[in-house]
């Protein structure tokens, strides 16, 4: 079975679910693990009031089972602890079409506010805002979460690092280091750039002042994966627009580069694509410096025999995967929601007005990385489970071995068969 997620729950509701399917049974996974993430992703400055009020914690409701997953779909329940202060406004119980307290009639321009009242034809864009707002992504990080435990369990590592904010662009050391979390969430914007950290911060402070919000960039790459996940026989198999589409999805992100992204097409060929060698032939490379893969396998080789001169393709070409480390490039817009507002149409009038002012950060990027870690990590599980299956993780591992050591074999017999004897 592939896997699946779904996620249900308003901002302001009483909580969030989060639903996993298609993970198999035997994955050790307890809640400390999803929590981290969860923990992760309400850090960053420029971050609102909100990430003050919740602690993120999941509690199981099924699917796990002292320590492990049974192999049955995995529900995580996140309480939202804002729910007392909301409990009046965002209740259930009511009568339909009910005028509530705090209901929005005053439309934020890059928001679903308006769009969303006219296609679902409600009277409160309330309806709409809270299931829209980003709030939603904390159940999508603890999906993430359990996704990204599978792919360690063969080596995979998925990180992530701020690349750009508010128009200031950071440098980011090469080879970056190991292990990328560690590096980025000591800083406060995730930055591994100290200089650009301090610009940003600065930048941040300024546009809170001025009632304004900022957007920027965010990279995600992974290391340890094999060659060949994805293909290239139907356009829905493709692994470049499965990780396209999936973190588009993302609130506010209006913008993925895999590898060189944009610049590939400002160059010739001769400078974008990146030449093969032989593995006997590319020990003076750099290798990869997460190559977990390798240390949990030794003897099998997860780029098939040969390496890239280069990593232009940010480790996909065909739409499957190369080996080389996966590199993709996320672009969030500024958040919507100014405290200095734009202006709109009070839709109860329909006469000019200032757009609603709801709780906001300032901006969200650095926290937007642990999100698209979590889309990412969702994709490439289901990659792995479409490549090698298996209803326990046991069965995967013996399928993933055995991929390992016989990935690129009928090539070395062939070099190694003397070739018959041409006629005189």
């Amino acid at each position: 079975m592939r896997l699946h997620f779904r996620t249900a729950g308003e901002s302001h509701g009483k909580a969030l679910v989060a639903l996993v399917e298609g993970i198999p049974a035997g994955l050790a996974i307890d809640a400390a693990a999803v929590d981290q993430d969860l923990g992760r992703r309400m850090q960053g400055y420029g971050r609102g009031a909100r990430m003050k009020i919740e602690q993120d914690r999941i509690e199981w409701l099924s699917g796990v089972r002292a320590g492990e997953t049974i192999g049955s779909p995995i529900a995580m329940l996140i309480h939202n602890r804002d729910w007392a202060n909301w409990e009046e406004v965002m209740s259930a119980e009511g009568t339909p079409g009910e005028l509530r307290r705090r209901r929005v009639t005053r439309p934020r321009p890059g928001h679903a506010d308006l769009v969303g009242v006219l296609k679902y034809d409600r009277v409160d864009a309330r309806d709409i805002l809270e299931r829209a707002s980003a709030r939603e992504t904390t159940a999508r990080v603890a999906c993430g979460a359990v996704a990204r435990k599978l792919l360690a369990e063969f080596g995979i590592d998925v990180g992530s690092h701020l690349v750009s904010l508010g128009g200031i662009r950071a440098t980011a050391p090469s080879p970056l280091p190991t292990p990328l979390n560690a590096a980025s969430d000591a800083s406060p914007v995730r930055t591994l750039d100290a200089t650009a950290e301090a610009e940003m911060i600065t930048r941040i402070d300024t546009a809170k002042k001025a009632g304004d919000t900022l957007g920027g960039e965010m990279e995600v790459v992974v290391h340890g994966l094999p060659v060949g996940l994805g293909s290239h026989v139907a356009w829905d198999r493709k692994l470049d627009g499965r990780l396209a589409g999936m973190l588009m999805s993302i609130p506010a992100v209006k913008g993925v580069e895999i590898g060189m992204g944009f610049e590939a097409a400002r160059r010739p060929g001769s400078e974008v694509h990146d030449p093969i060698v032989g593995a006997t032939h590319a020990s003076h490379l750099h290798t990869d410096p997460v190559d977990a893969t390798h240390a949990l396998h030794p003897h099998a080789d997860a780029r098939g025999g040969f390496r890239r001169l280069g990593n232009n393709a940010g480790g996909l070409e065909g739409g499957m995967t190369t080996g080389e480390p996966l590199v993709v490039r996320v672009a969030m817009k500024p958040i919507s929601t100014l405290m200095s507002p734009l202006k709109t149409v009070n839709l109860a009038t329909g006469t000019e007005a200032n757009a609603v002012s709801e709780r906001s950060d300032v901006t969200a990027v650095p926290a937007m990385g642990v999100i698209a870690e979590a889309m990412v990590a969702l994709v490439l599980a289901d990659a792995m489970l479409e490549k090698f299956g298996g209803d326990s993780v046991a069965e995967m591992r013996r399928n993933f071995e055995g991929y390992l050591a016989s990935t690129g074999a009928r090539w070395a017999e062939i070099r190694d068969t003397p070739a018959p004897e041409e006629e005189a």
